[in-house]
């Protein structure tokens, strides 16, 4: 079975679905030219088949093709990034976490 991601908008996040399930989401803030990555999540149910590994690339891949800059306040994001530090086009694209994205994230 192939997982599937796609973009949700007006939810402001990325869904992941496996066989037909949404399995998990990556939410995010749109900010000027940035994107600020805030939370990750995969149902418990799903684990163990690399669904945020694989949301996590598509929802970069997306943003940096977008023209936007990532800025990875979700752990699990940053995580990724760090990983994949070899990927140049993710490297390039990322902001450092400041607290003015944090506070713009608590006020959503």
């Amino acid at each position: 079975m192939q997982p599937t991601v796609v973009n949700a908008p007006p939810l402001s996040r990325f869904e992941v679905y496996y066989g037909g399930d949404l399995a998990g989401f990556a939410q995010y803030l749109d900010h000027e030219n940035q994107r600020i990555f805030f939370h990750t999540e995969i149902g418990a149910e799903f684990g163990g088949k690399g669904l945020a590994s694989t949301l996590i690339r598509a929802a970069l891949t997306a943003t940096v093709e977008s023209g936007l800059r990532v800025v990875p306040l979700c752990p699990f994001v940053k995580s990724f990034l760090d990983k994949h530090a070899e990927d140049e086009a993710f490297a390039a694209s990322v902001d450092p976490v400041t607290e003015s994205a944090v506070e713009l994230v608590r006020a959503r």
